[in-house]
């Protein structure tokens, strides 16, 4: 996938487009399937499949108090947009100039005189320009007046509600992973680098990774099912994310203990993807029963790998 940054940076010799525009953040079931038909078109007729996209996140331009904290770190969200089969991803700077135009400005004043447009897919609820005054009956009318055809999406469903990177943000910030996980077609996952901790569970017999986590969202407090992508390879694991009441922590850490494996992680990526909510984080009295209770934790997580194979990717 080409990621061009700015609309002068397309090629000048860019053949009619199919596109679809949105922040896409997340890139869930409901993203994928617009961004599916969009490729499937785009394949059809031999084009180039672009998603027209902006950066920074355009509440971080209008209204700031509103901004959202974002599901995926920029590295996350291109290996996913990646894999829907895109060609392109042109990235605007979202600016308060780019805010203040209207819909049709946005269409014959930033992307027409730069790019030919063959049509465009947009989700059932697509508001775009100044104030999100535009609907998808001005895009239809826009699209009359400039040759490209609209394609409206419905919206994809998980348990009988629409889903939205909203919608997955509650799901996450809730530590209901696995709904999460229904709504993004796979599992919510976080990334970083693995930092020195306090050696406490080494002592316990029960090493972690310590991650300095690049996400803005991560679940709930609690301890989770896990899967550690970690040295090119998918290990099972046990993440406890929390303050670790136990010795009086009042820091949030996410720490993982990798199921029948032990090496120096210091300094590499991981990217944990949660699977399933084993408990809450709770106080113990002493770090022996502490220790008991990881046990349980970490038998619990082996029975679970037992039916379920690593996921694919």
């Amino acid at each position: 996938m080409n990621v061009w940054n700015g609309i002068d940076a397309l090629p000048a010799n860019l053949p009619a487009i199919v596109a679809s525009i949105g922040k896409c953040d997340g890139v869930h079931l409901g993203h994928q399937e617009i961004l599916r038909r969009t490729v499937a078109e785009a394949q059809r007729h031999g084009a180039p499949s672009v998603l027209v996209s902006f950066d920074p996140h355009p509440l971080a331009v209008v209204a700031p108090s509103r901004l959202p904290r974002l599901l995926q770190t920029r590295r996350q969200k291109l290996d996913h947009l990646a894999d829907t089969g895109l060609s392109d991803l042109l990235i605007l700077d979202f600016t308060p100039a780019l805010a203040a135009l209207d819909g049709e400005a946005f269409f014959f004043e930033v992307l027409l005189p730069r790019v030919r447009i063959r049509s465009v897919y947009v989700g059932e609820n697509f508001r775009f320009g100044h104030n999100r005054a535009g609907d998808g009956s001005l895009l239809e009318t826009i699209g009359a007046r400039a040759g490209f055809a609209v394609q409206r999406v419905p919206a994809v469903r998980v348990d009988d509600a629409p889903i939205s990177s909203s919608a997955v943000r509650v799901a996450v910030e809730a530590g209901d992973v696995e709904r999460a996980a229904r709504m993004l077609g796979r599992p919510y996952a976080v990334a970083g680098e693995v930092v020195r901790g306090d050696g406490r569970g080494r002592a316990m017999s029960y090493p972690t990774a310590n991650l300095r986590v690049e996400n803005e969202i991560v679940p709930r407090v609690g301890v989770y099912v896990t899967e550690a992508i970690v040295l090119a390879s998918r290990r099972p694991s046990v993440t406890n994310v929390g303050v670790r009441p136990t010795f009086g922590g009042n820091v949030l850490t996410v720490e993982t203990h990798l199921l029948d494996f032990d090496a120096d992680l210091y300094g590499e990526r991981v990217e944990l993807r949660f699977l399933a909510r084993l408990r809450d984080e709770m106080r113990f009295p002493s770090a022996v029963e502490l220790g008991d209770q990881i046990g349980r934790d970490l038998a619990a997580a082996t029975a679970y790998f037992e039916h379920r194979p690593l996921t694919r990717r």
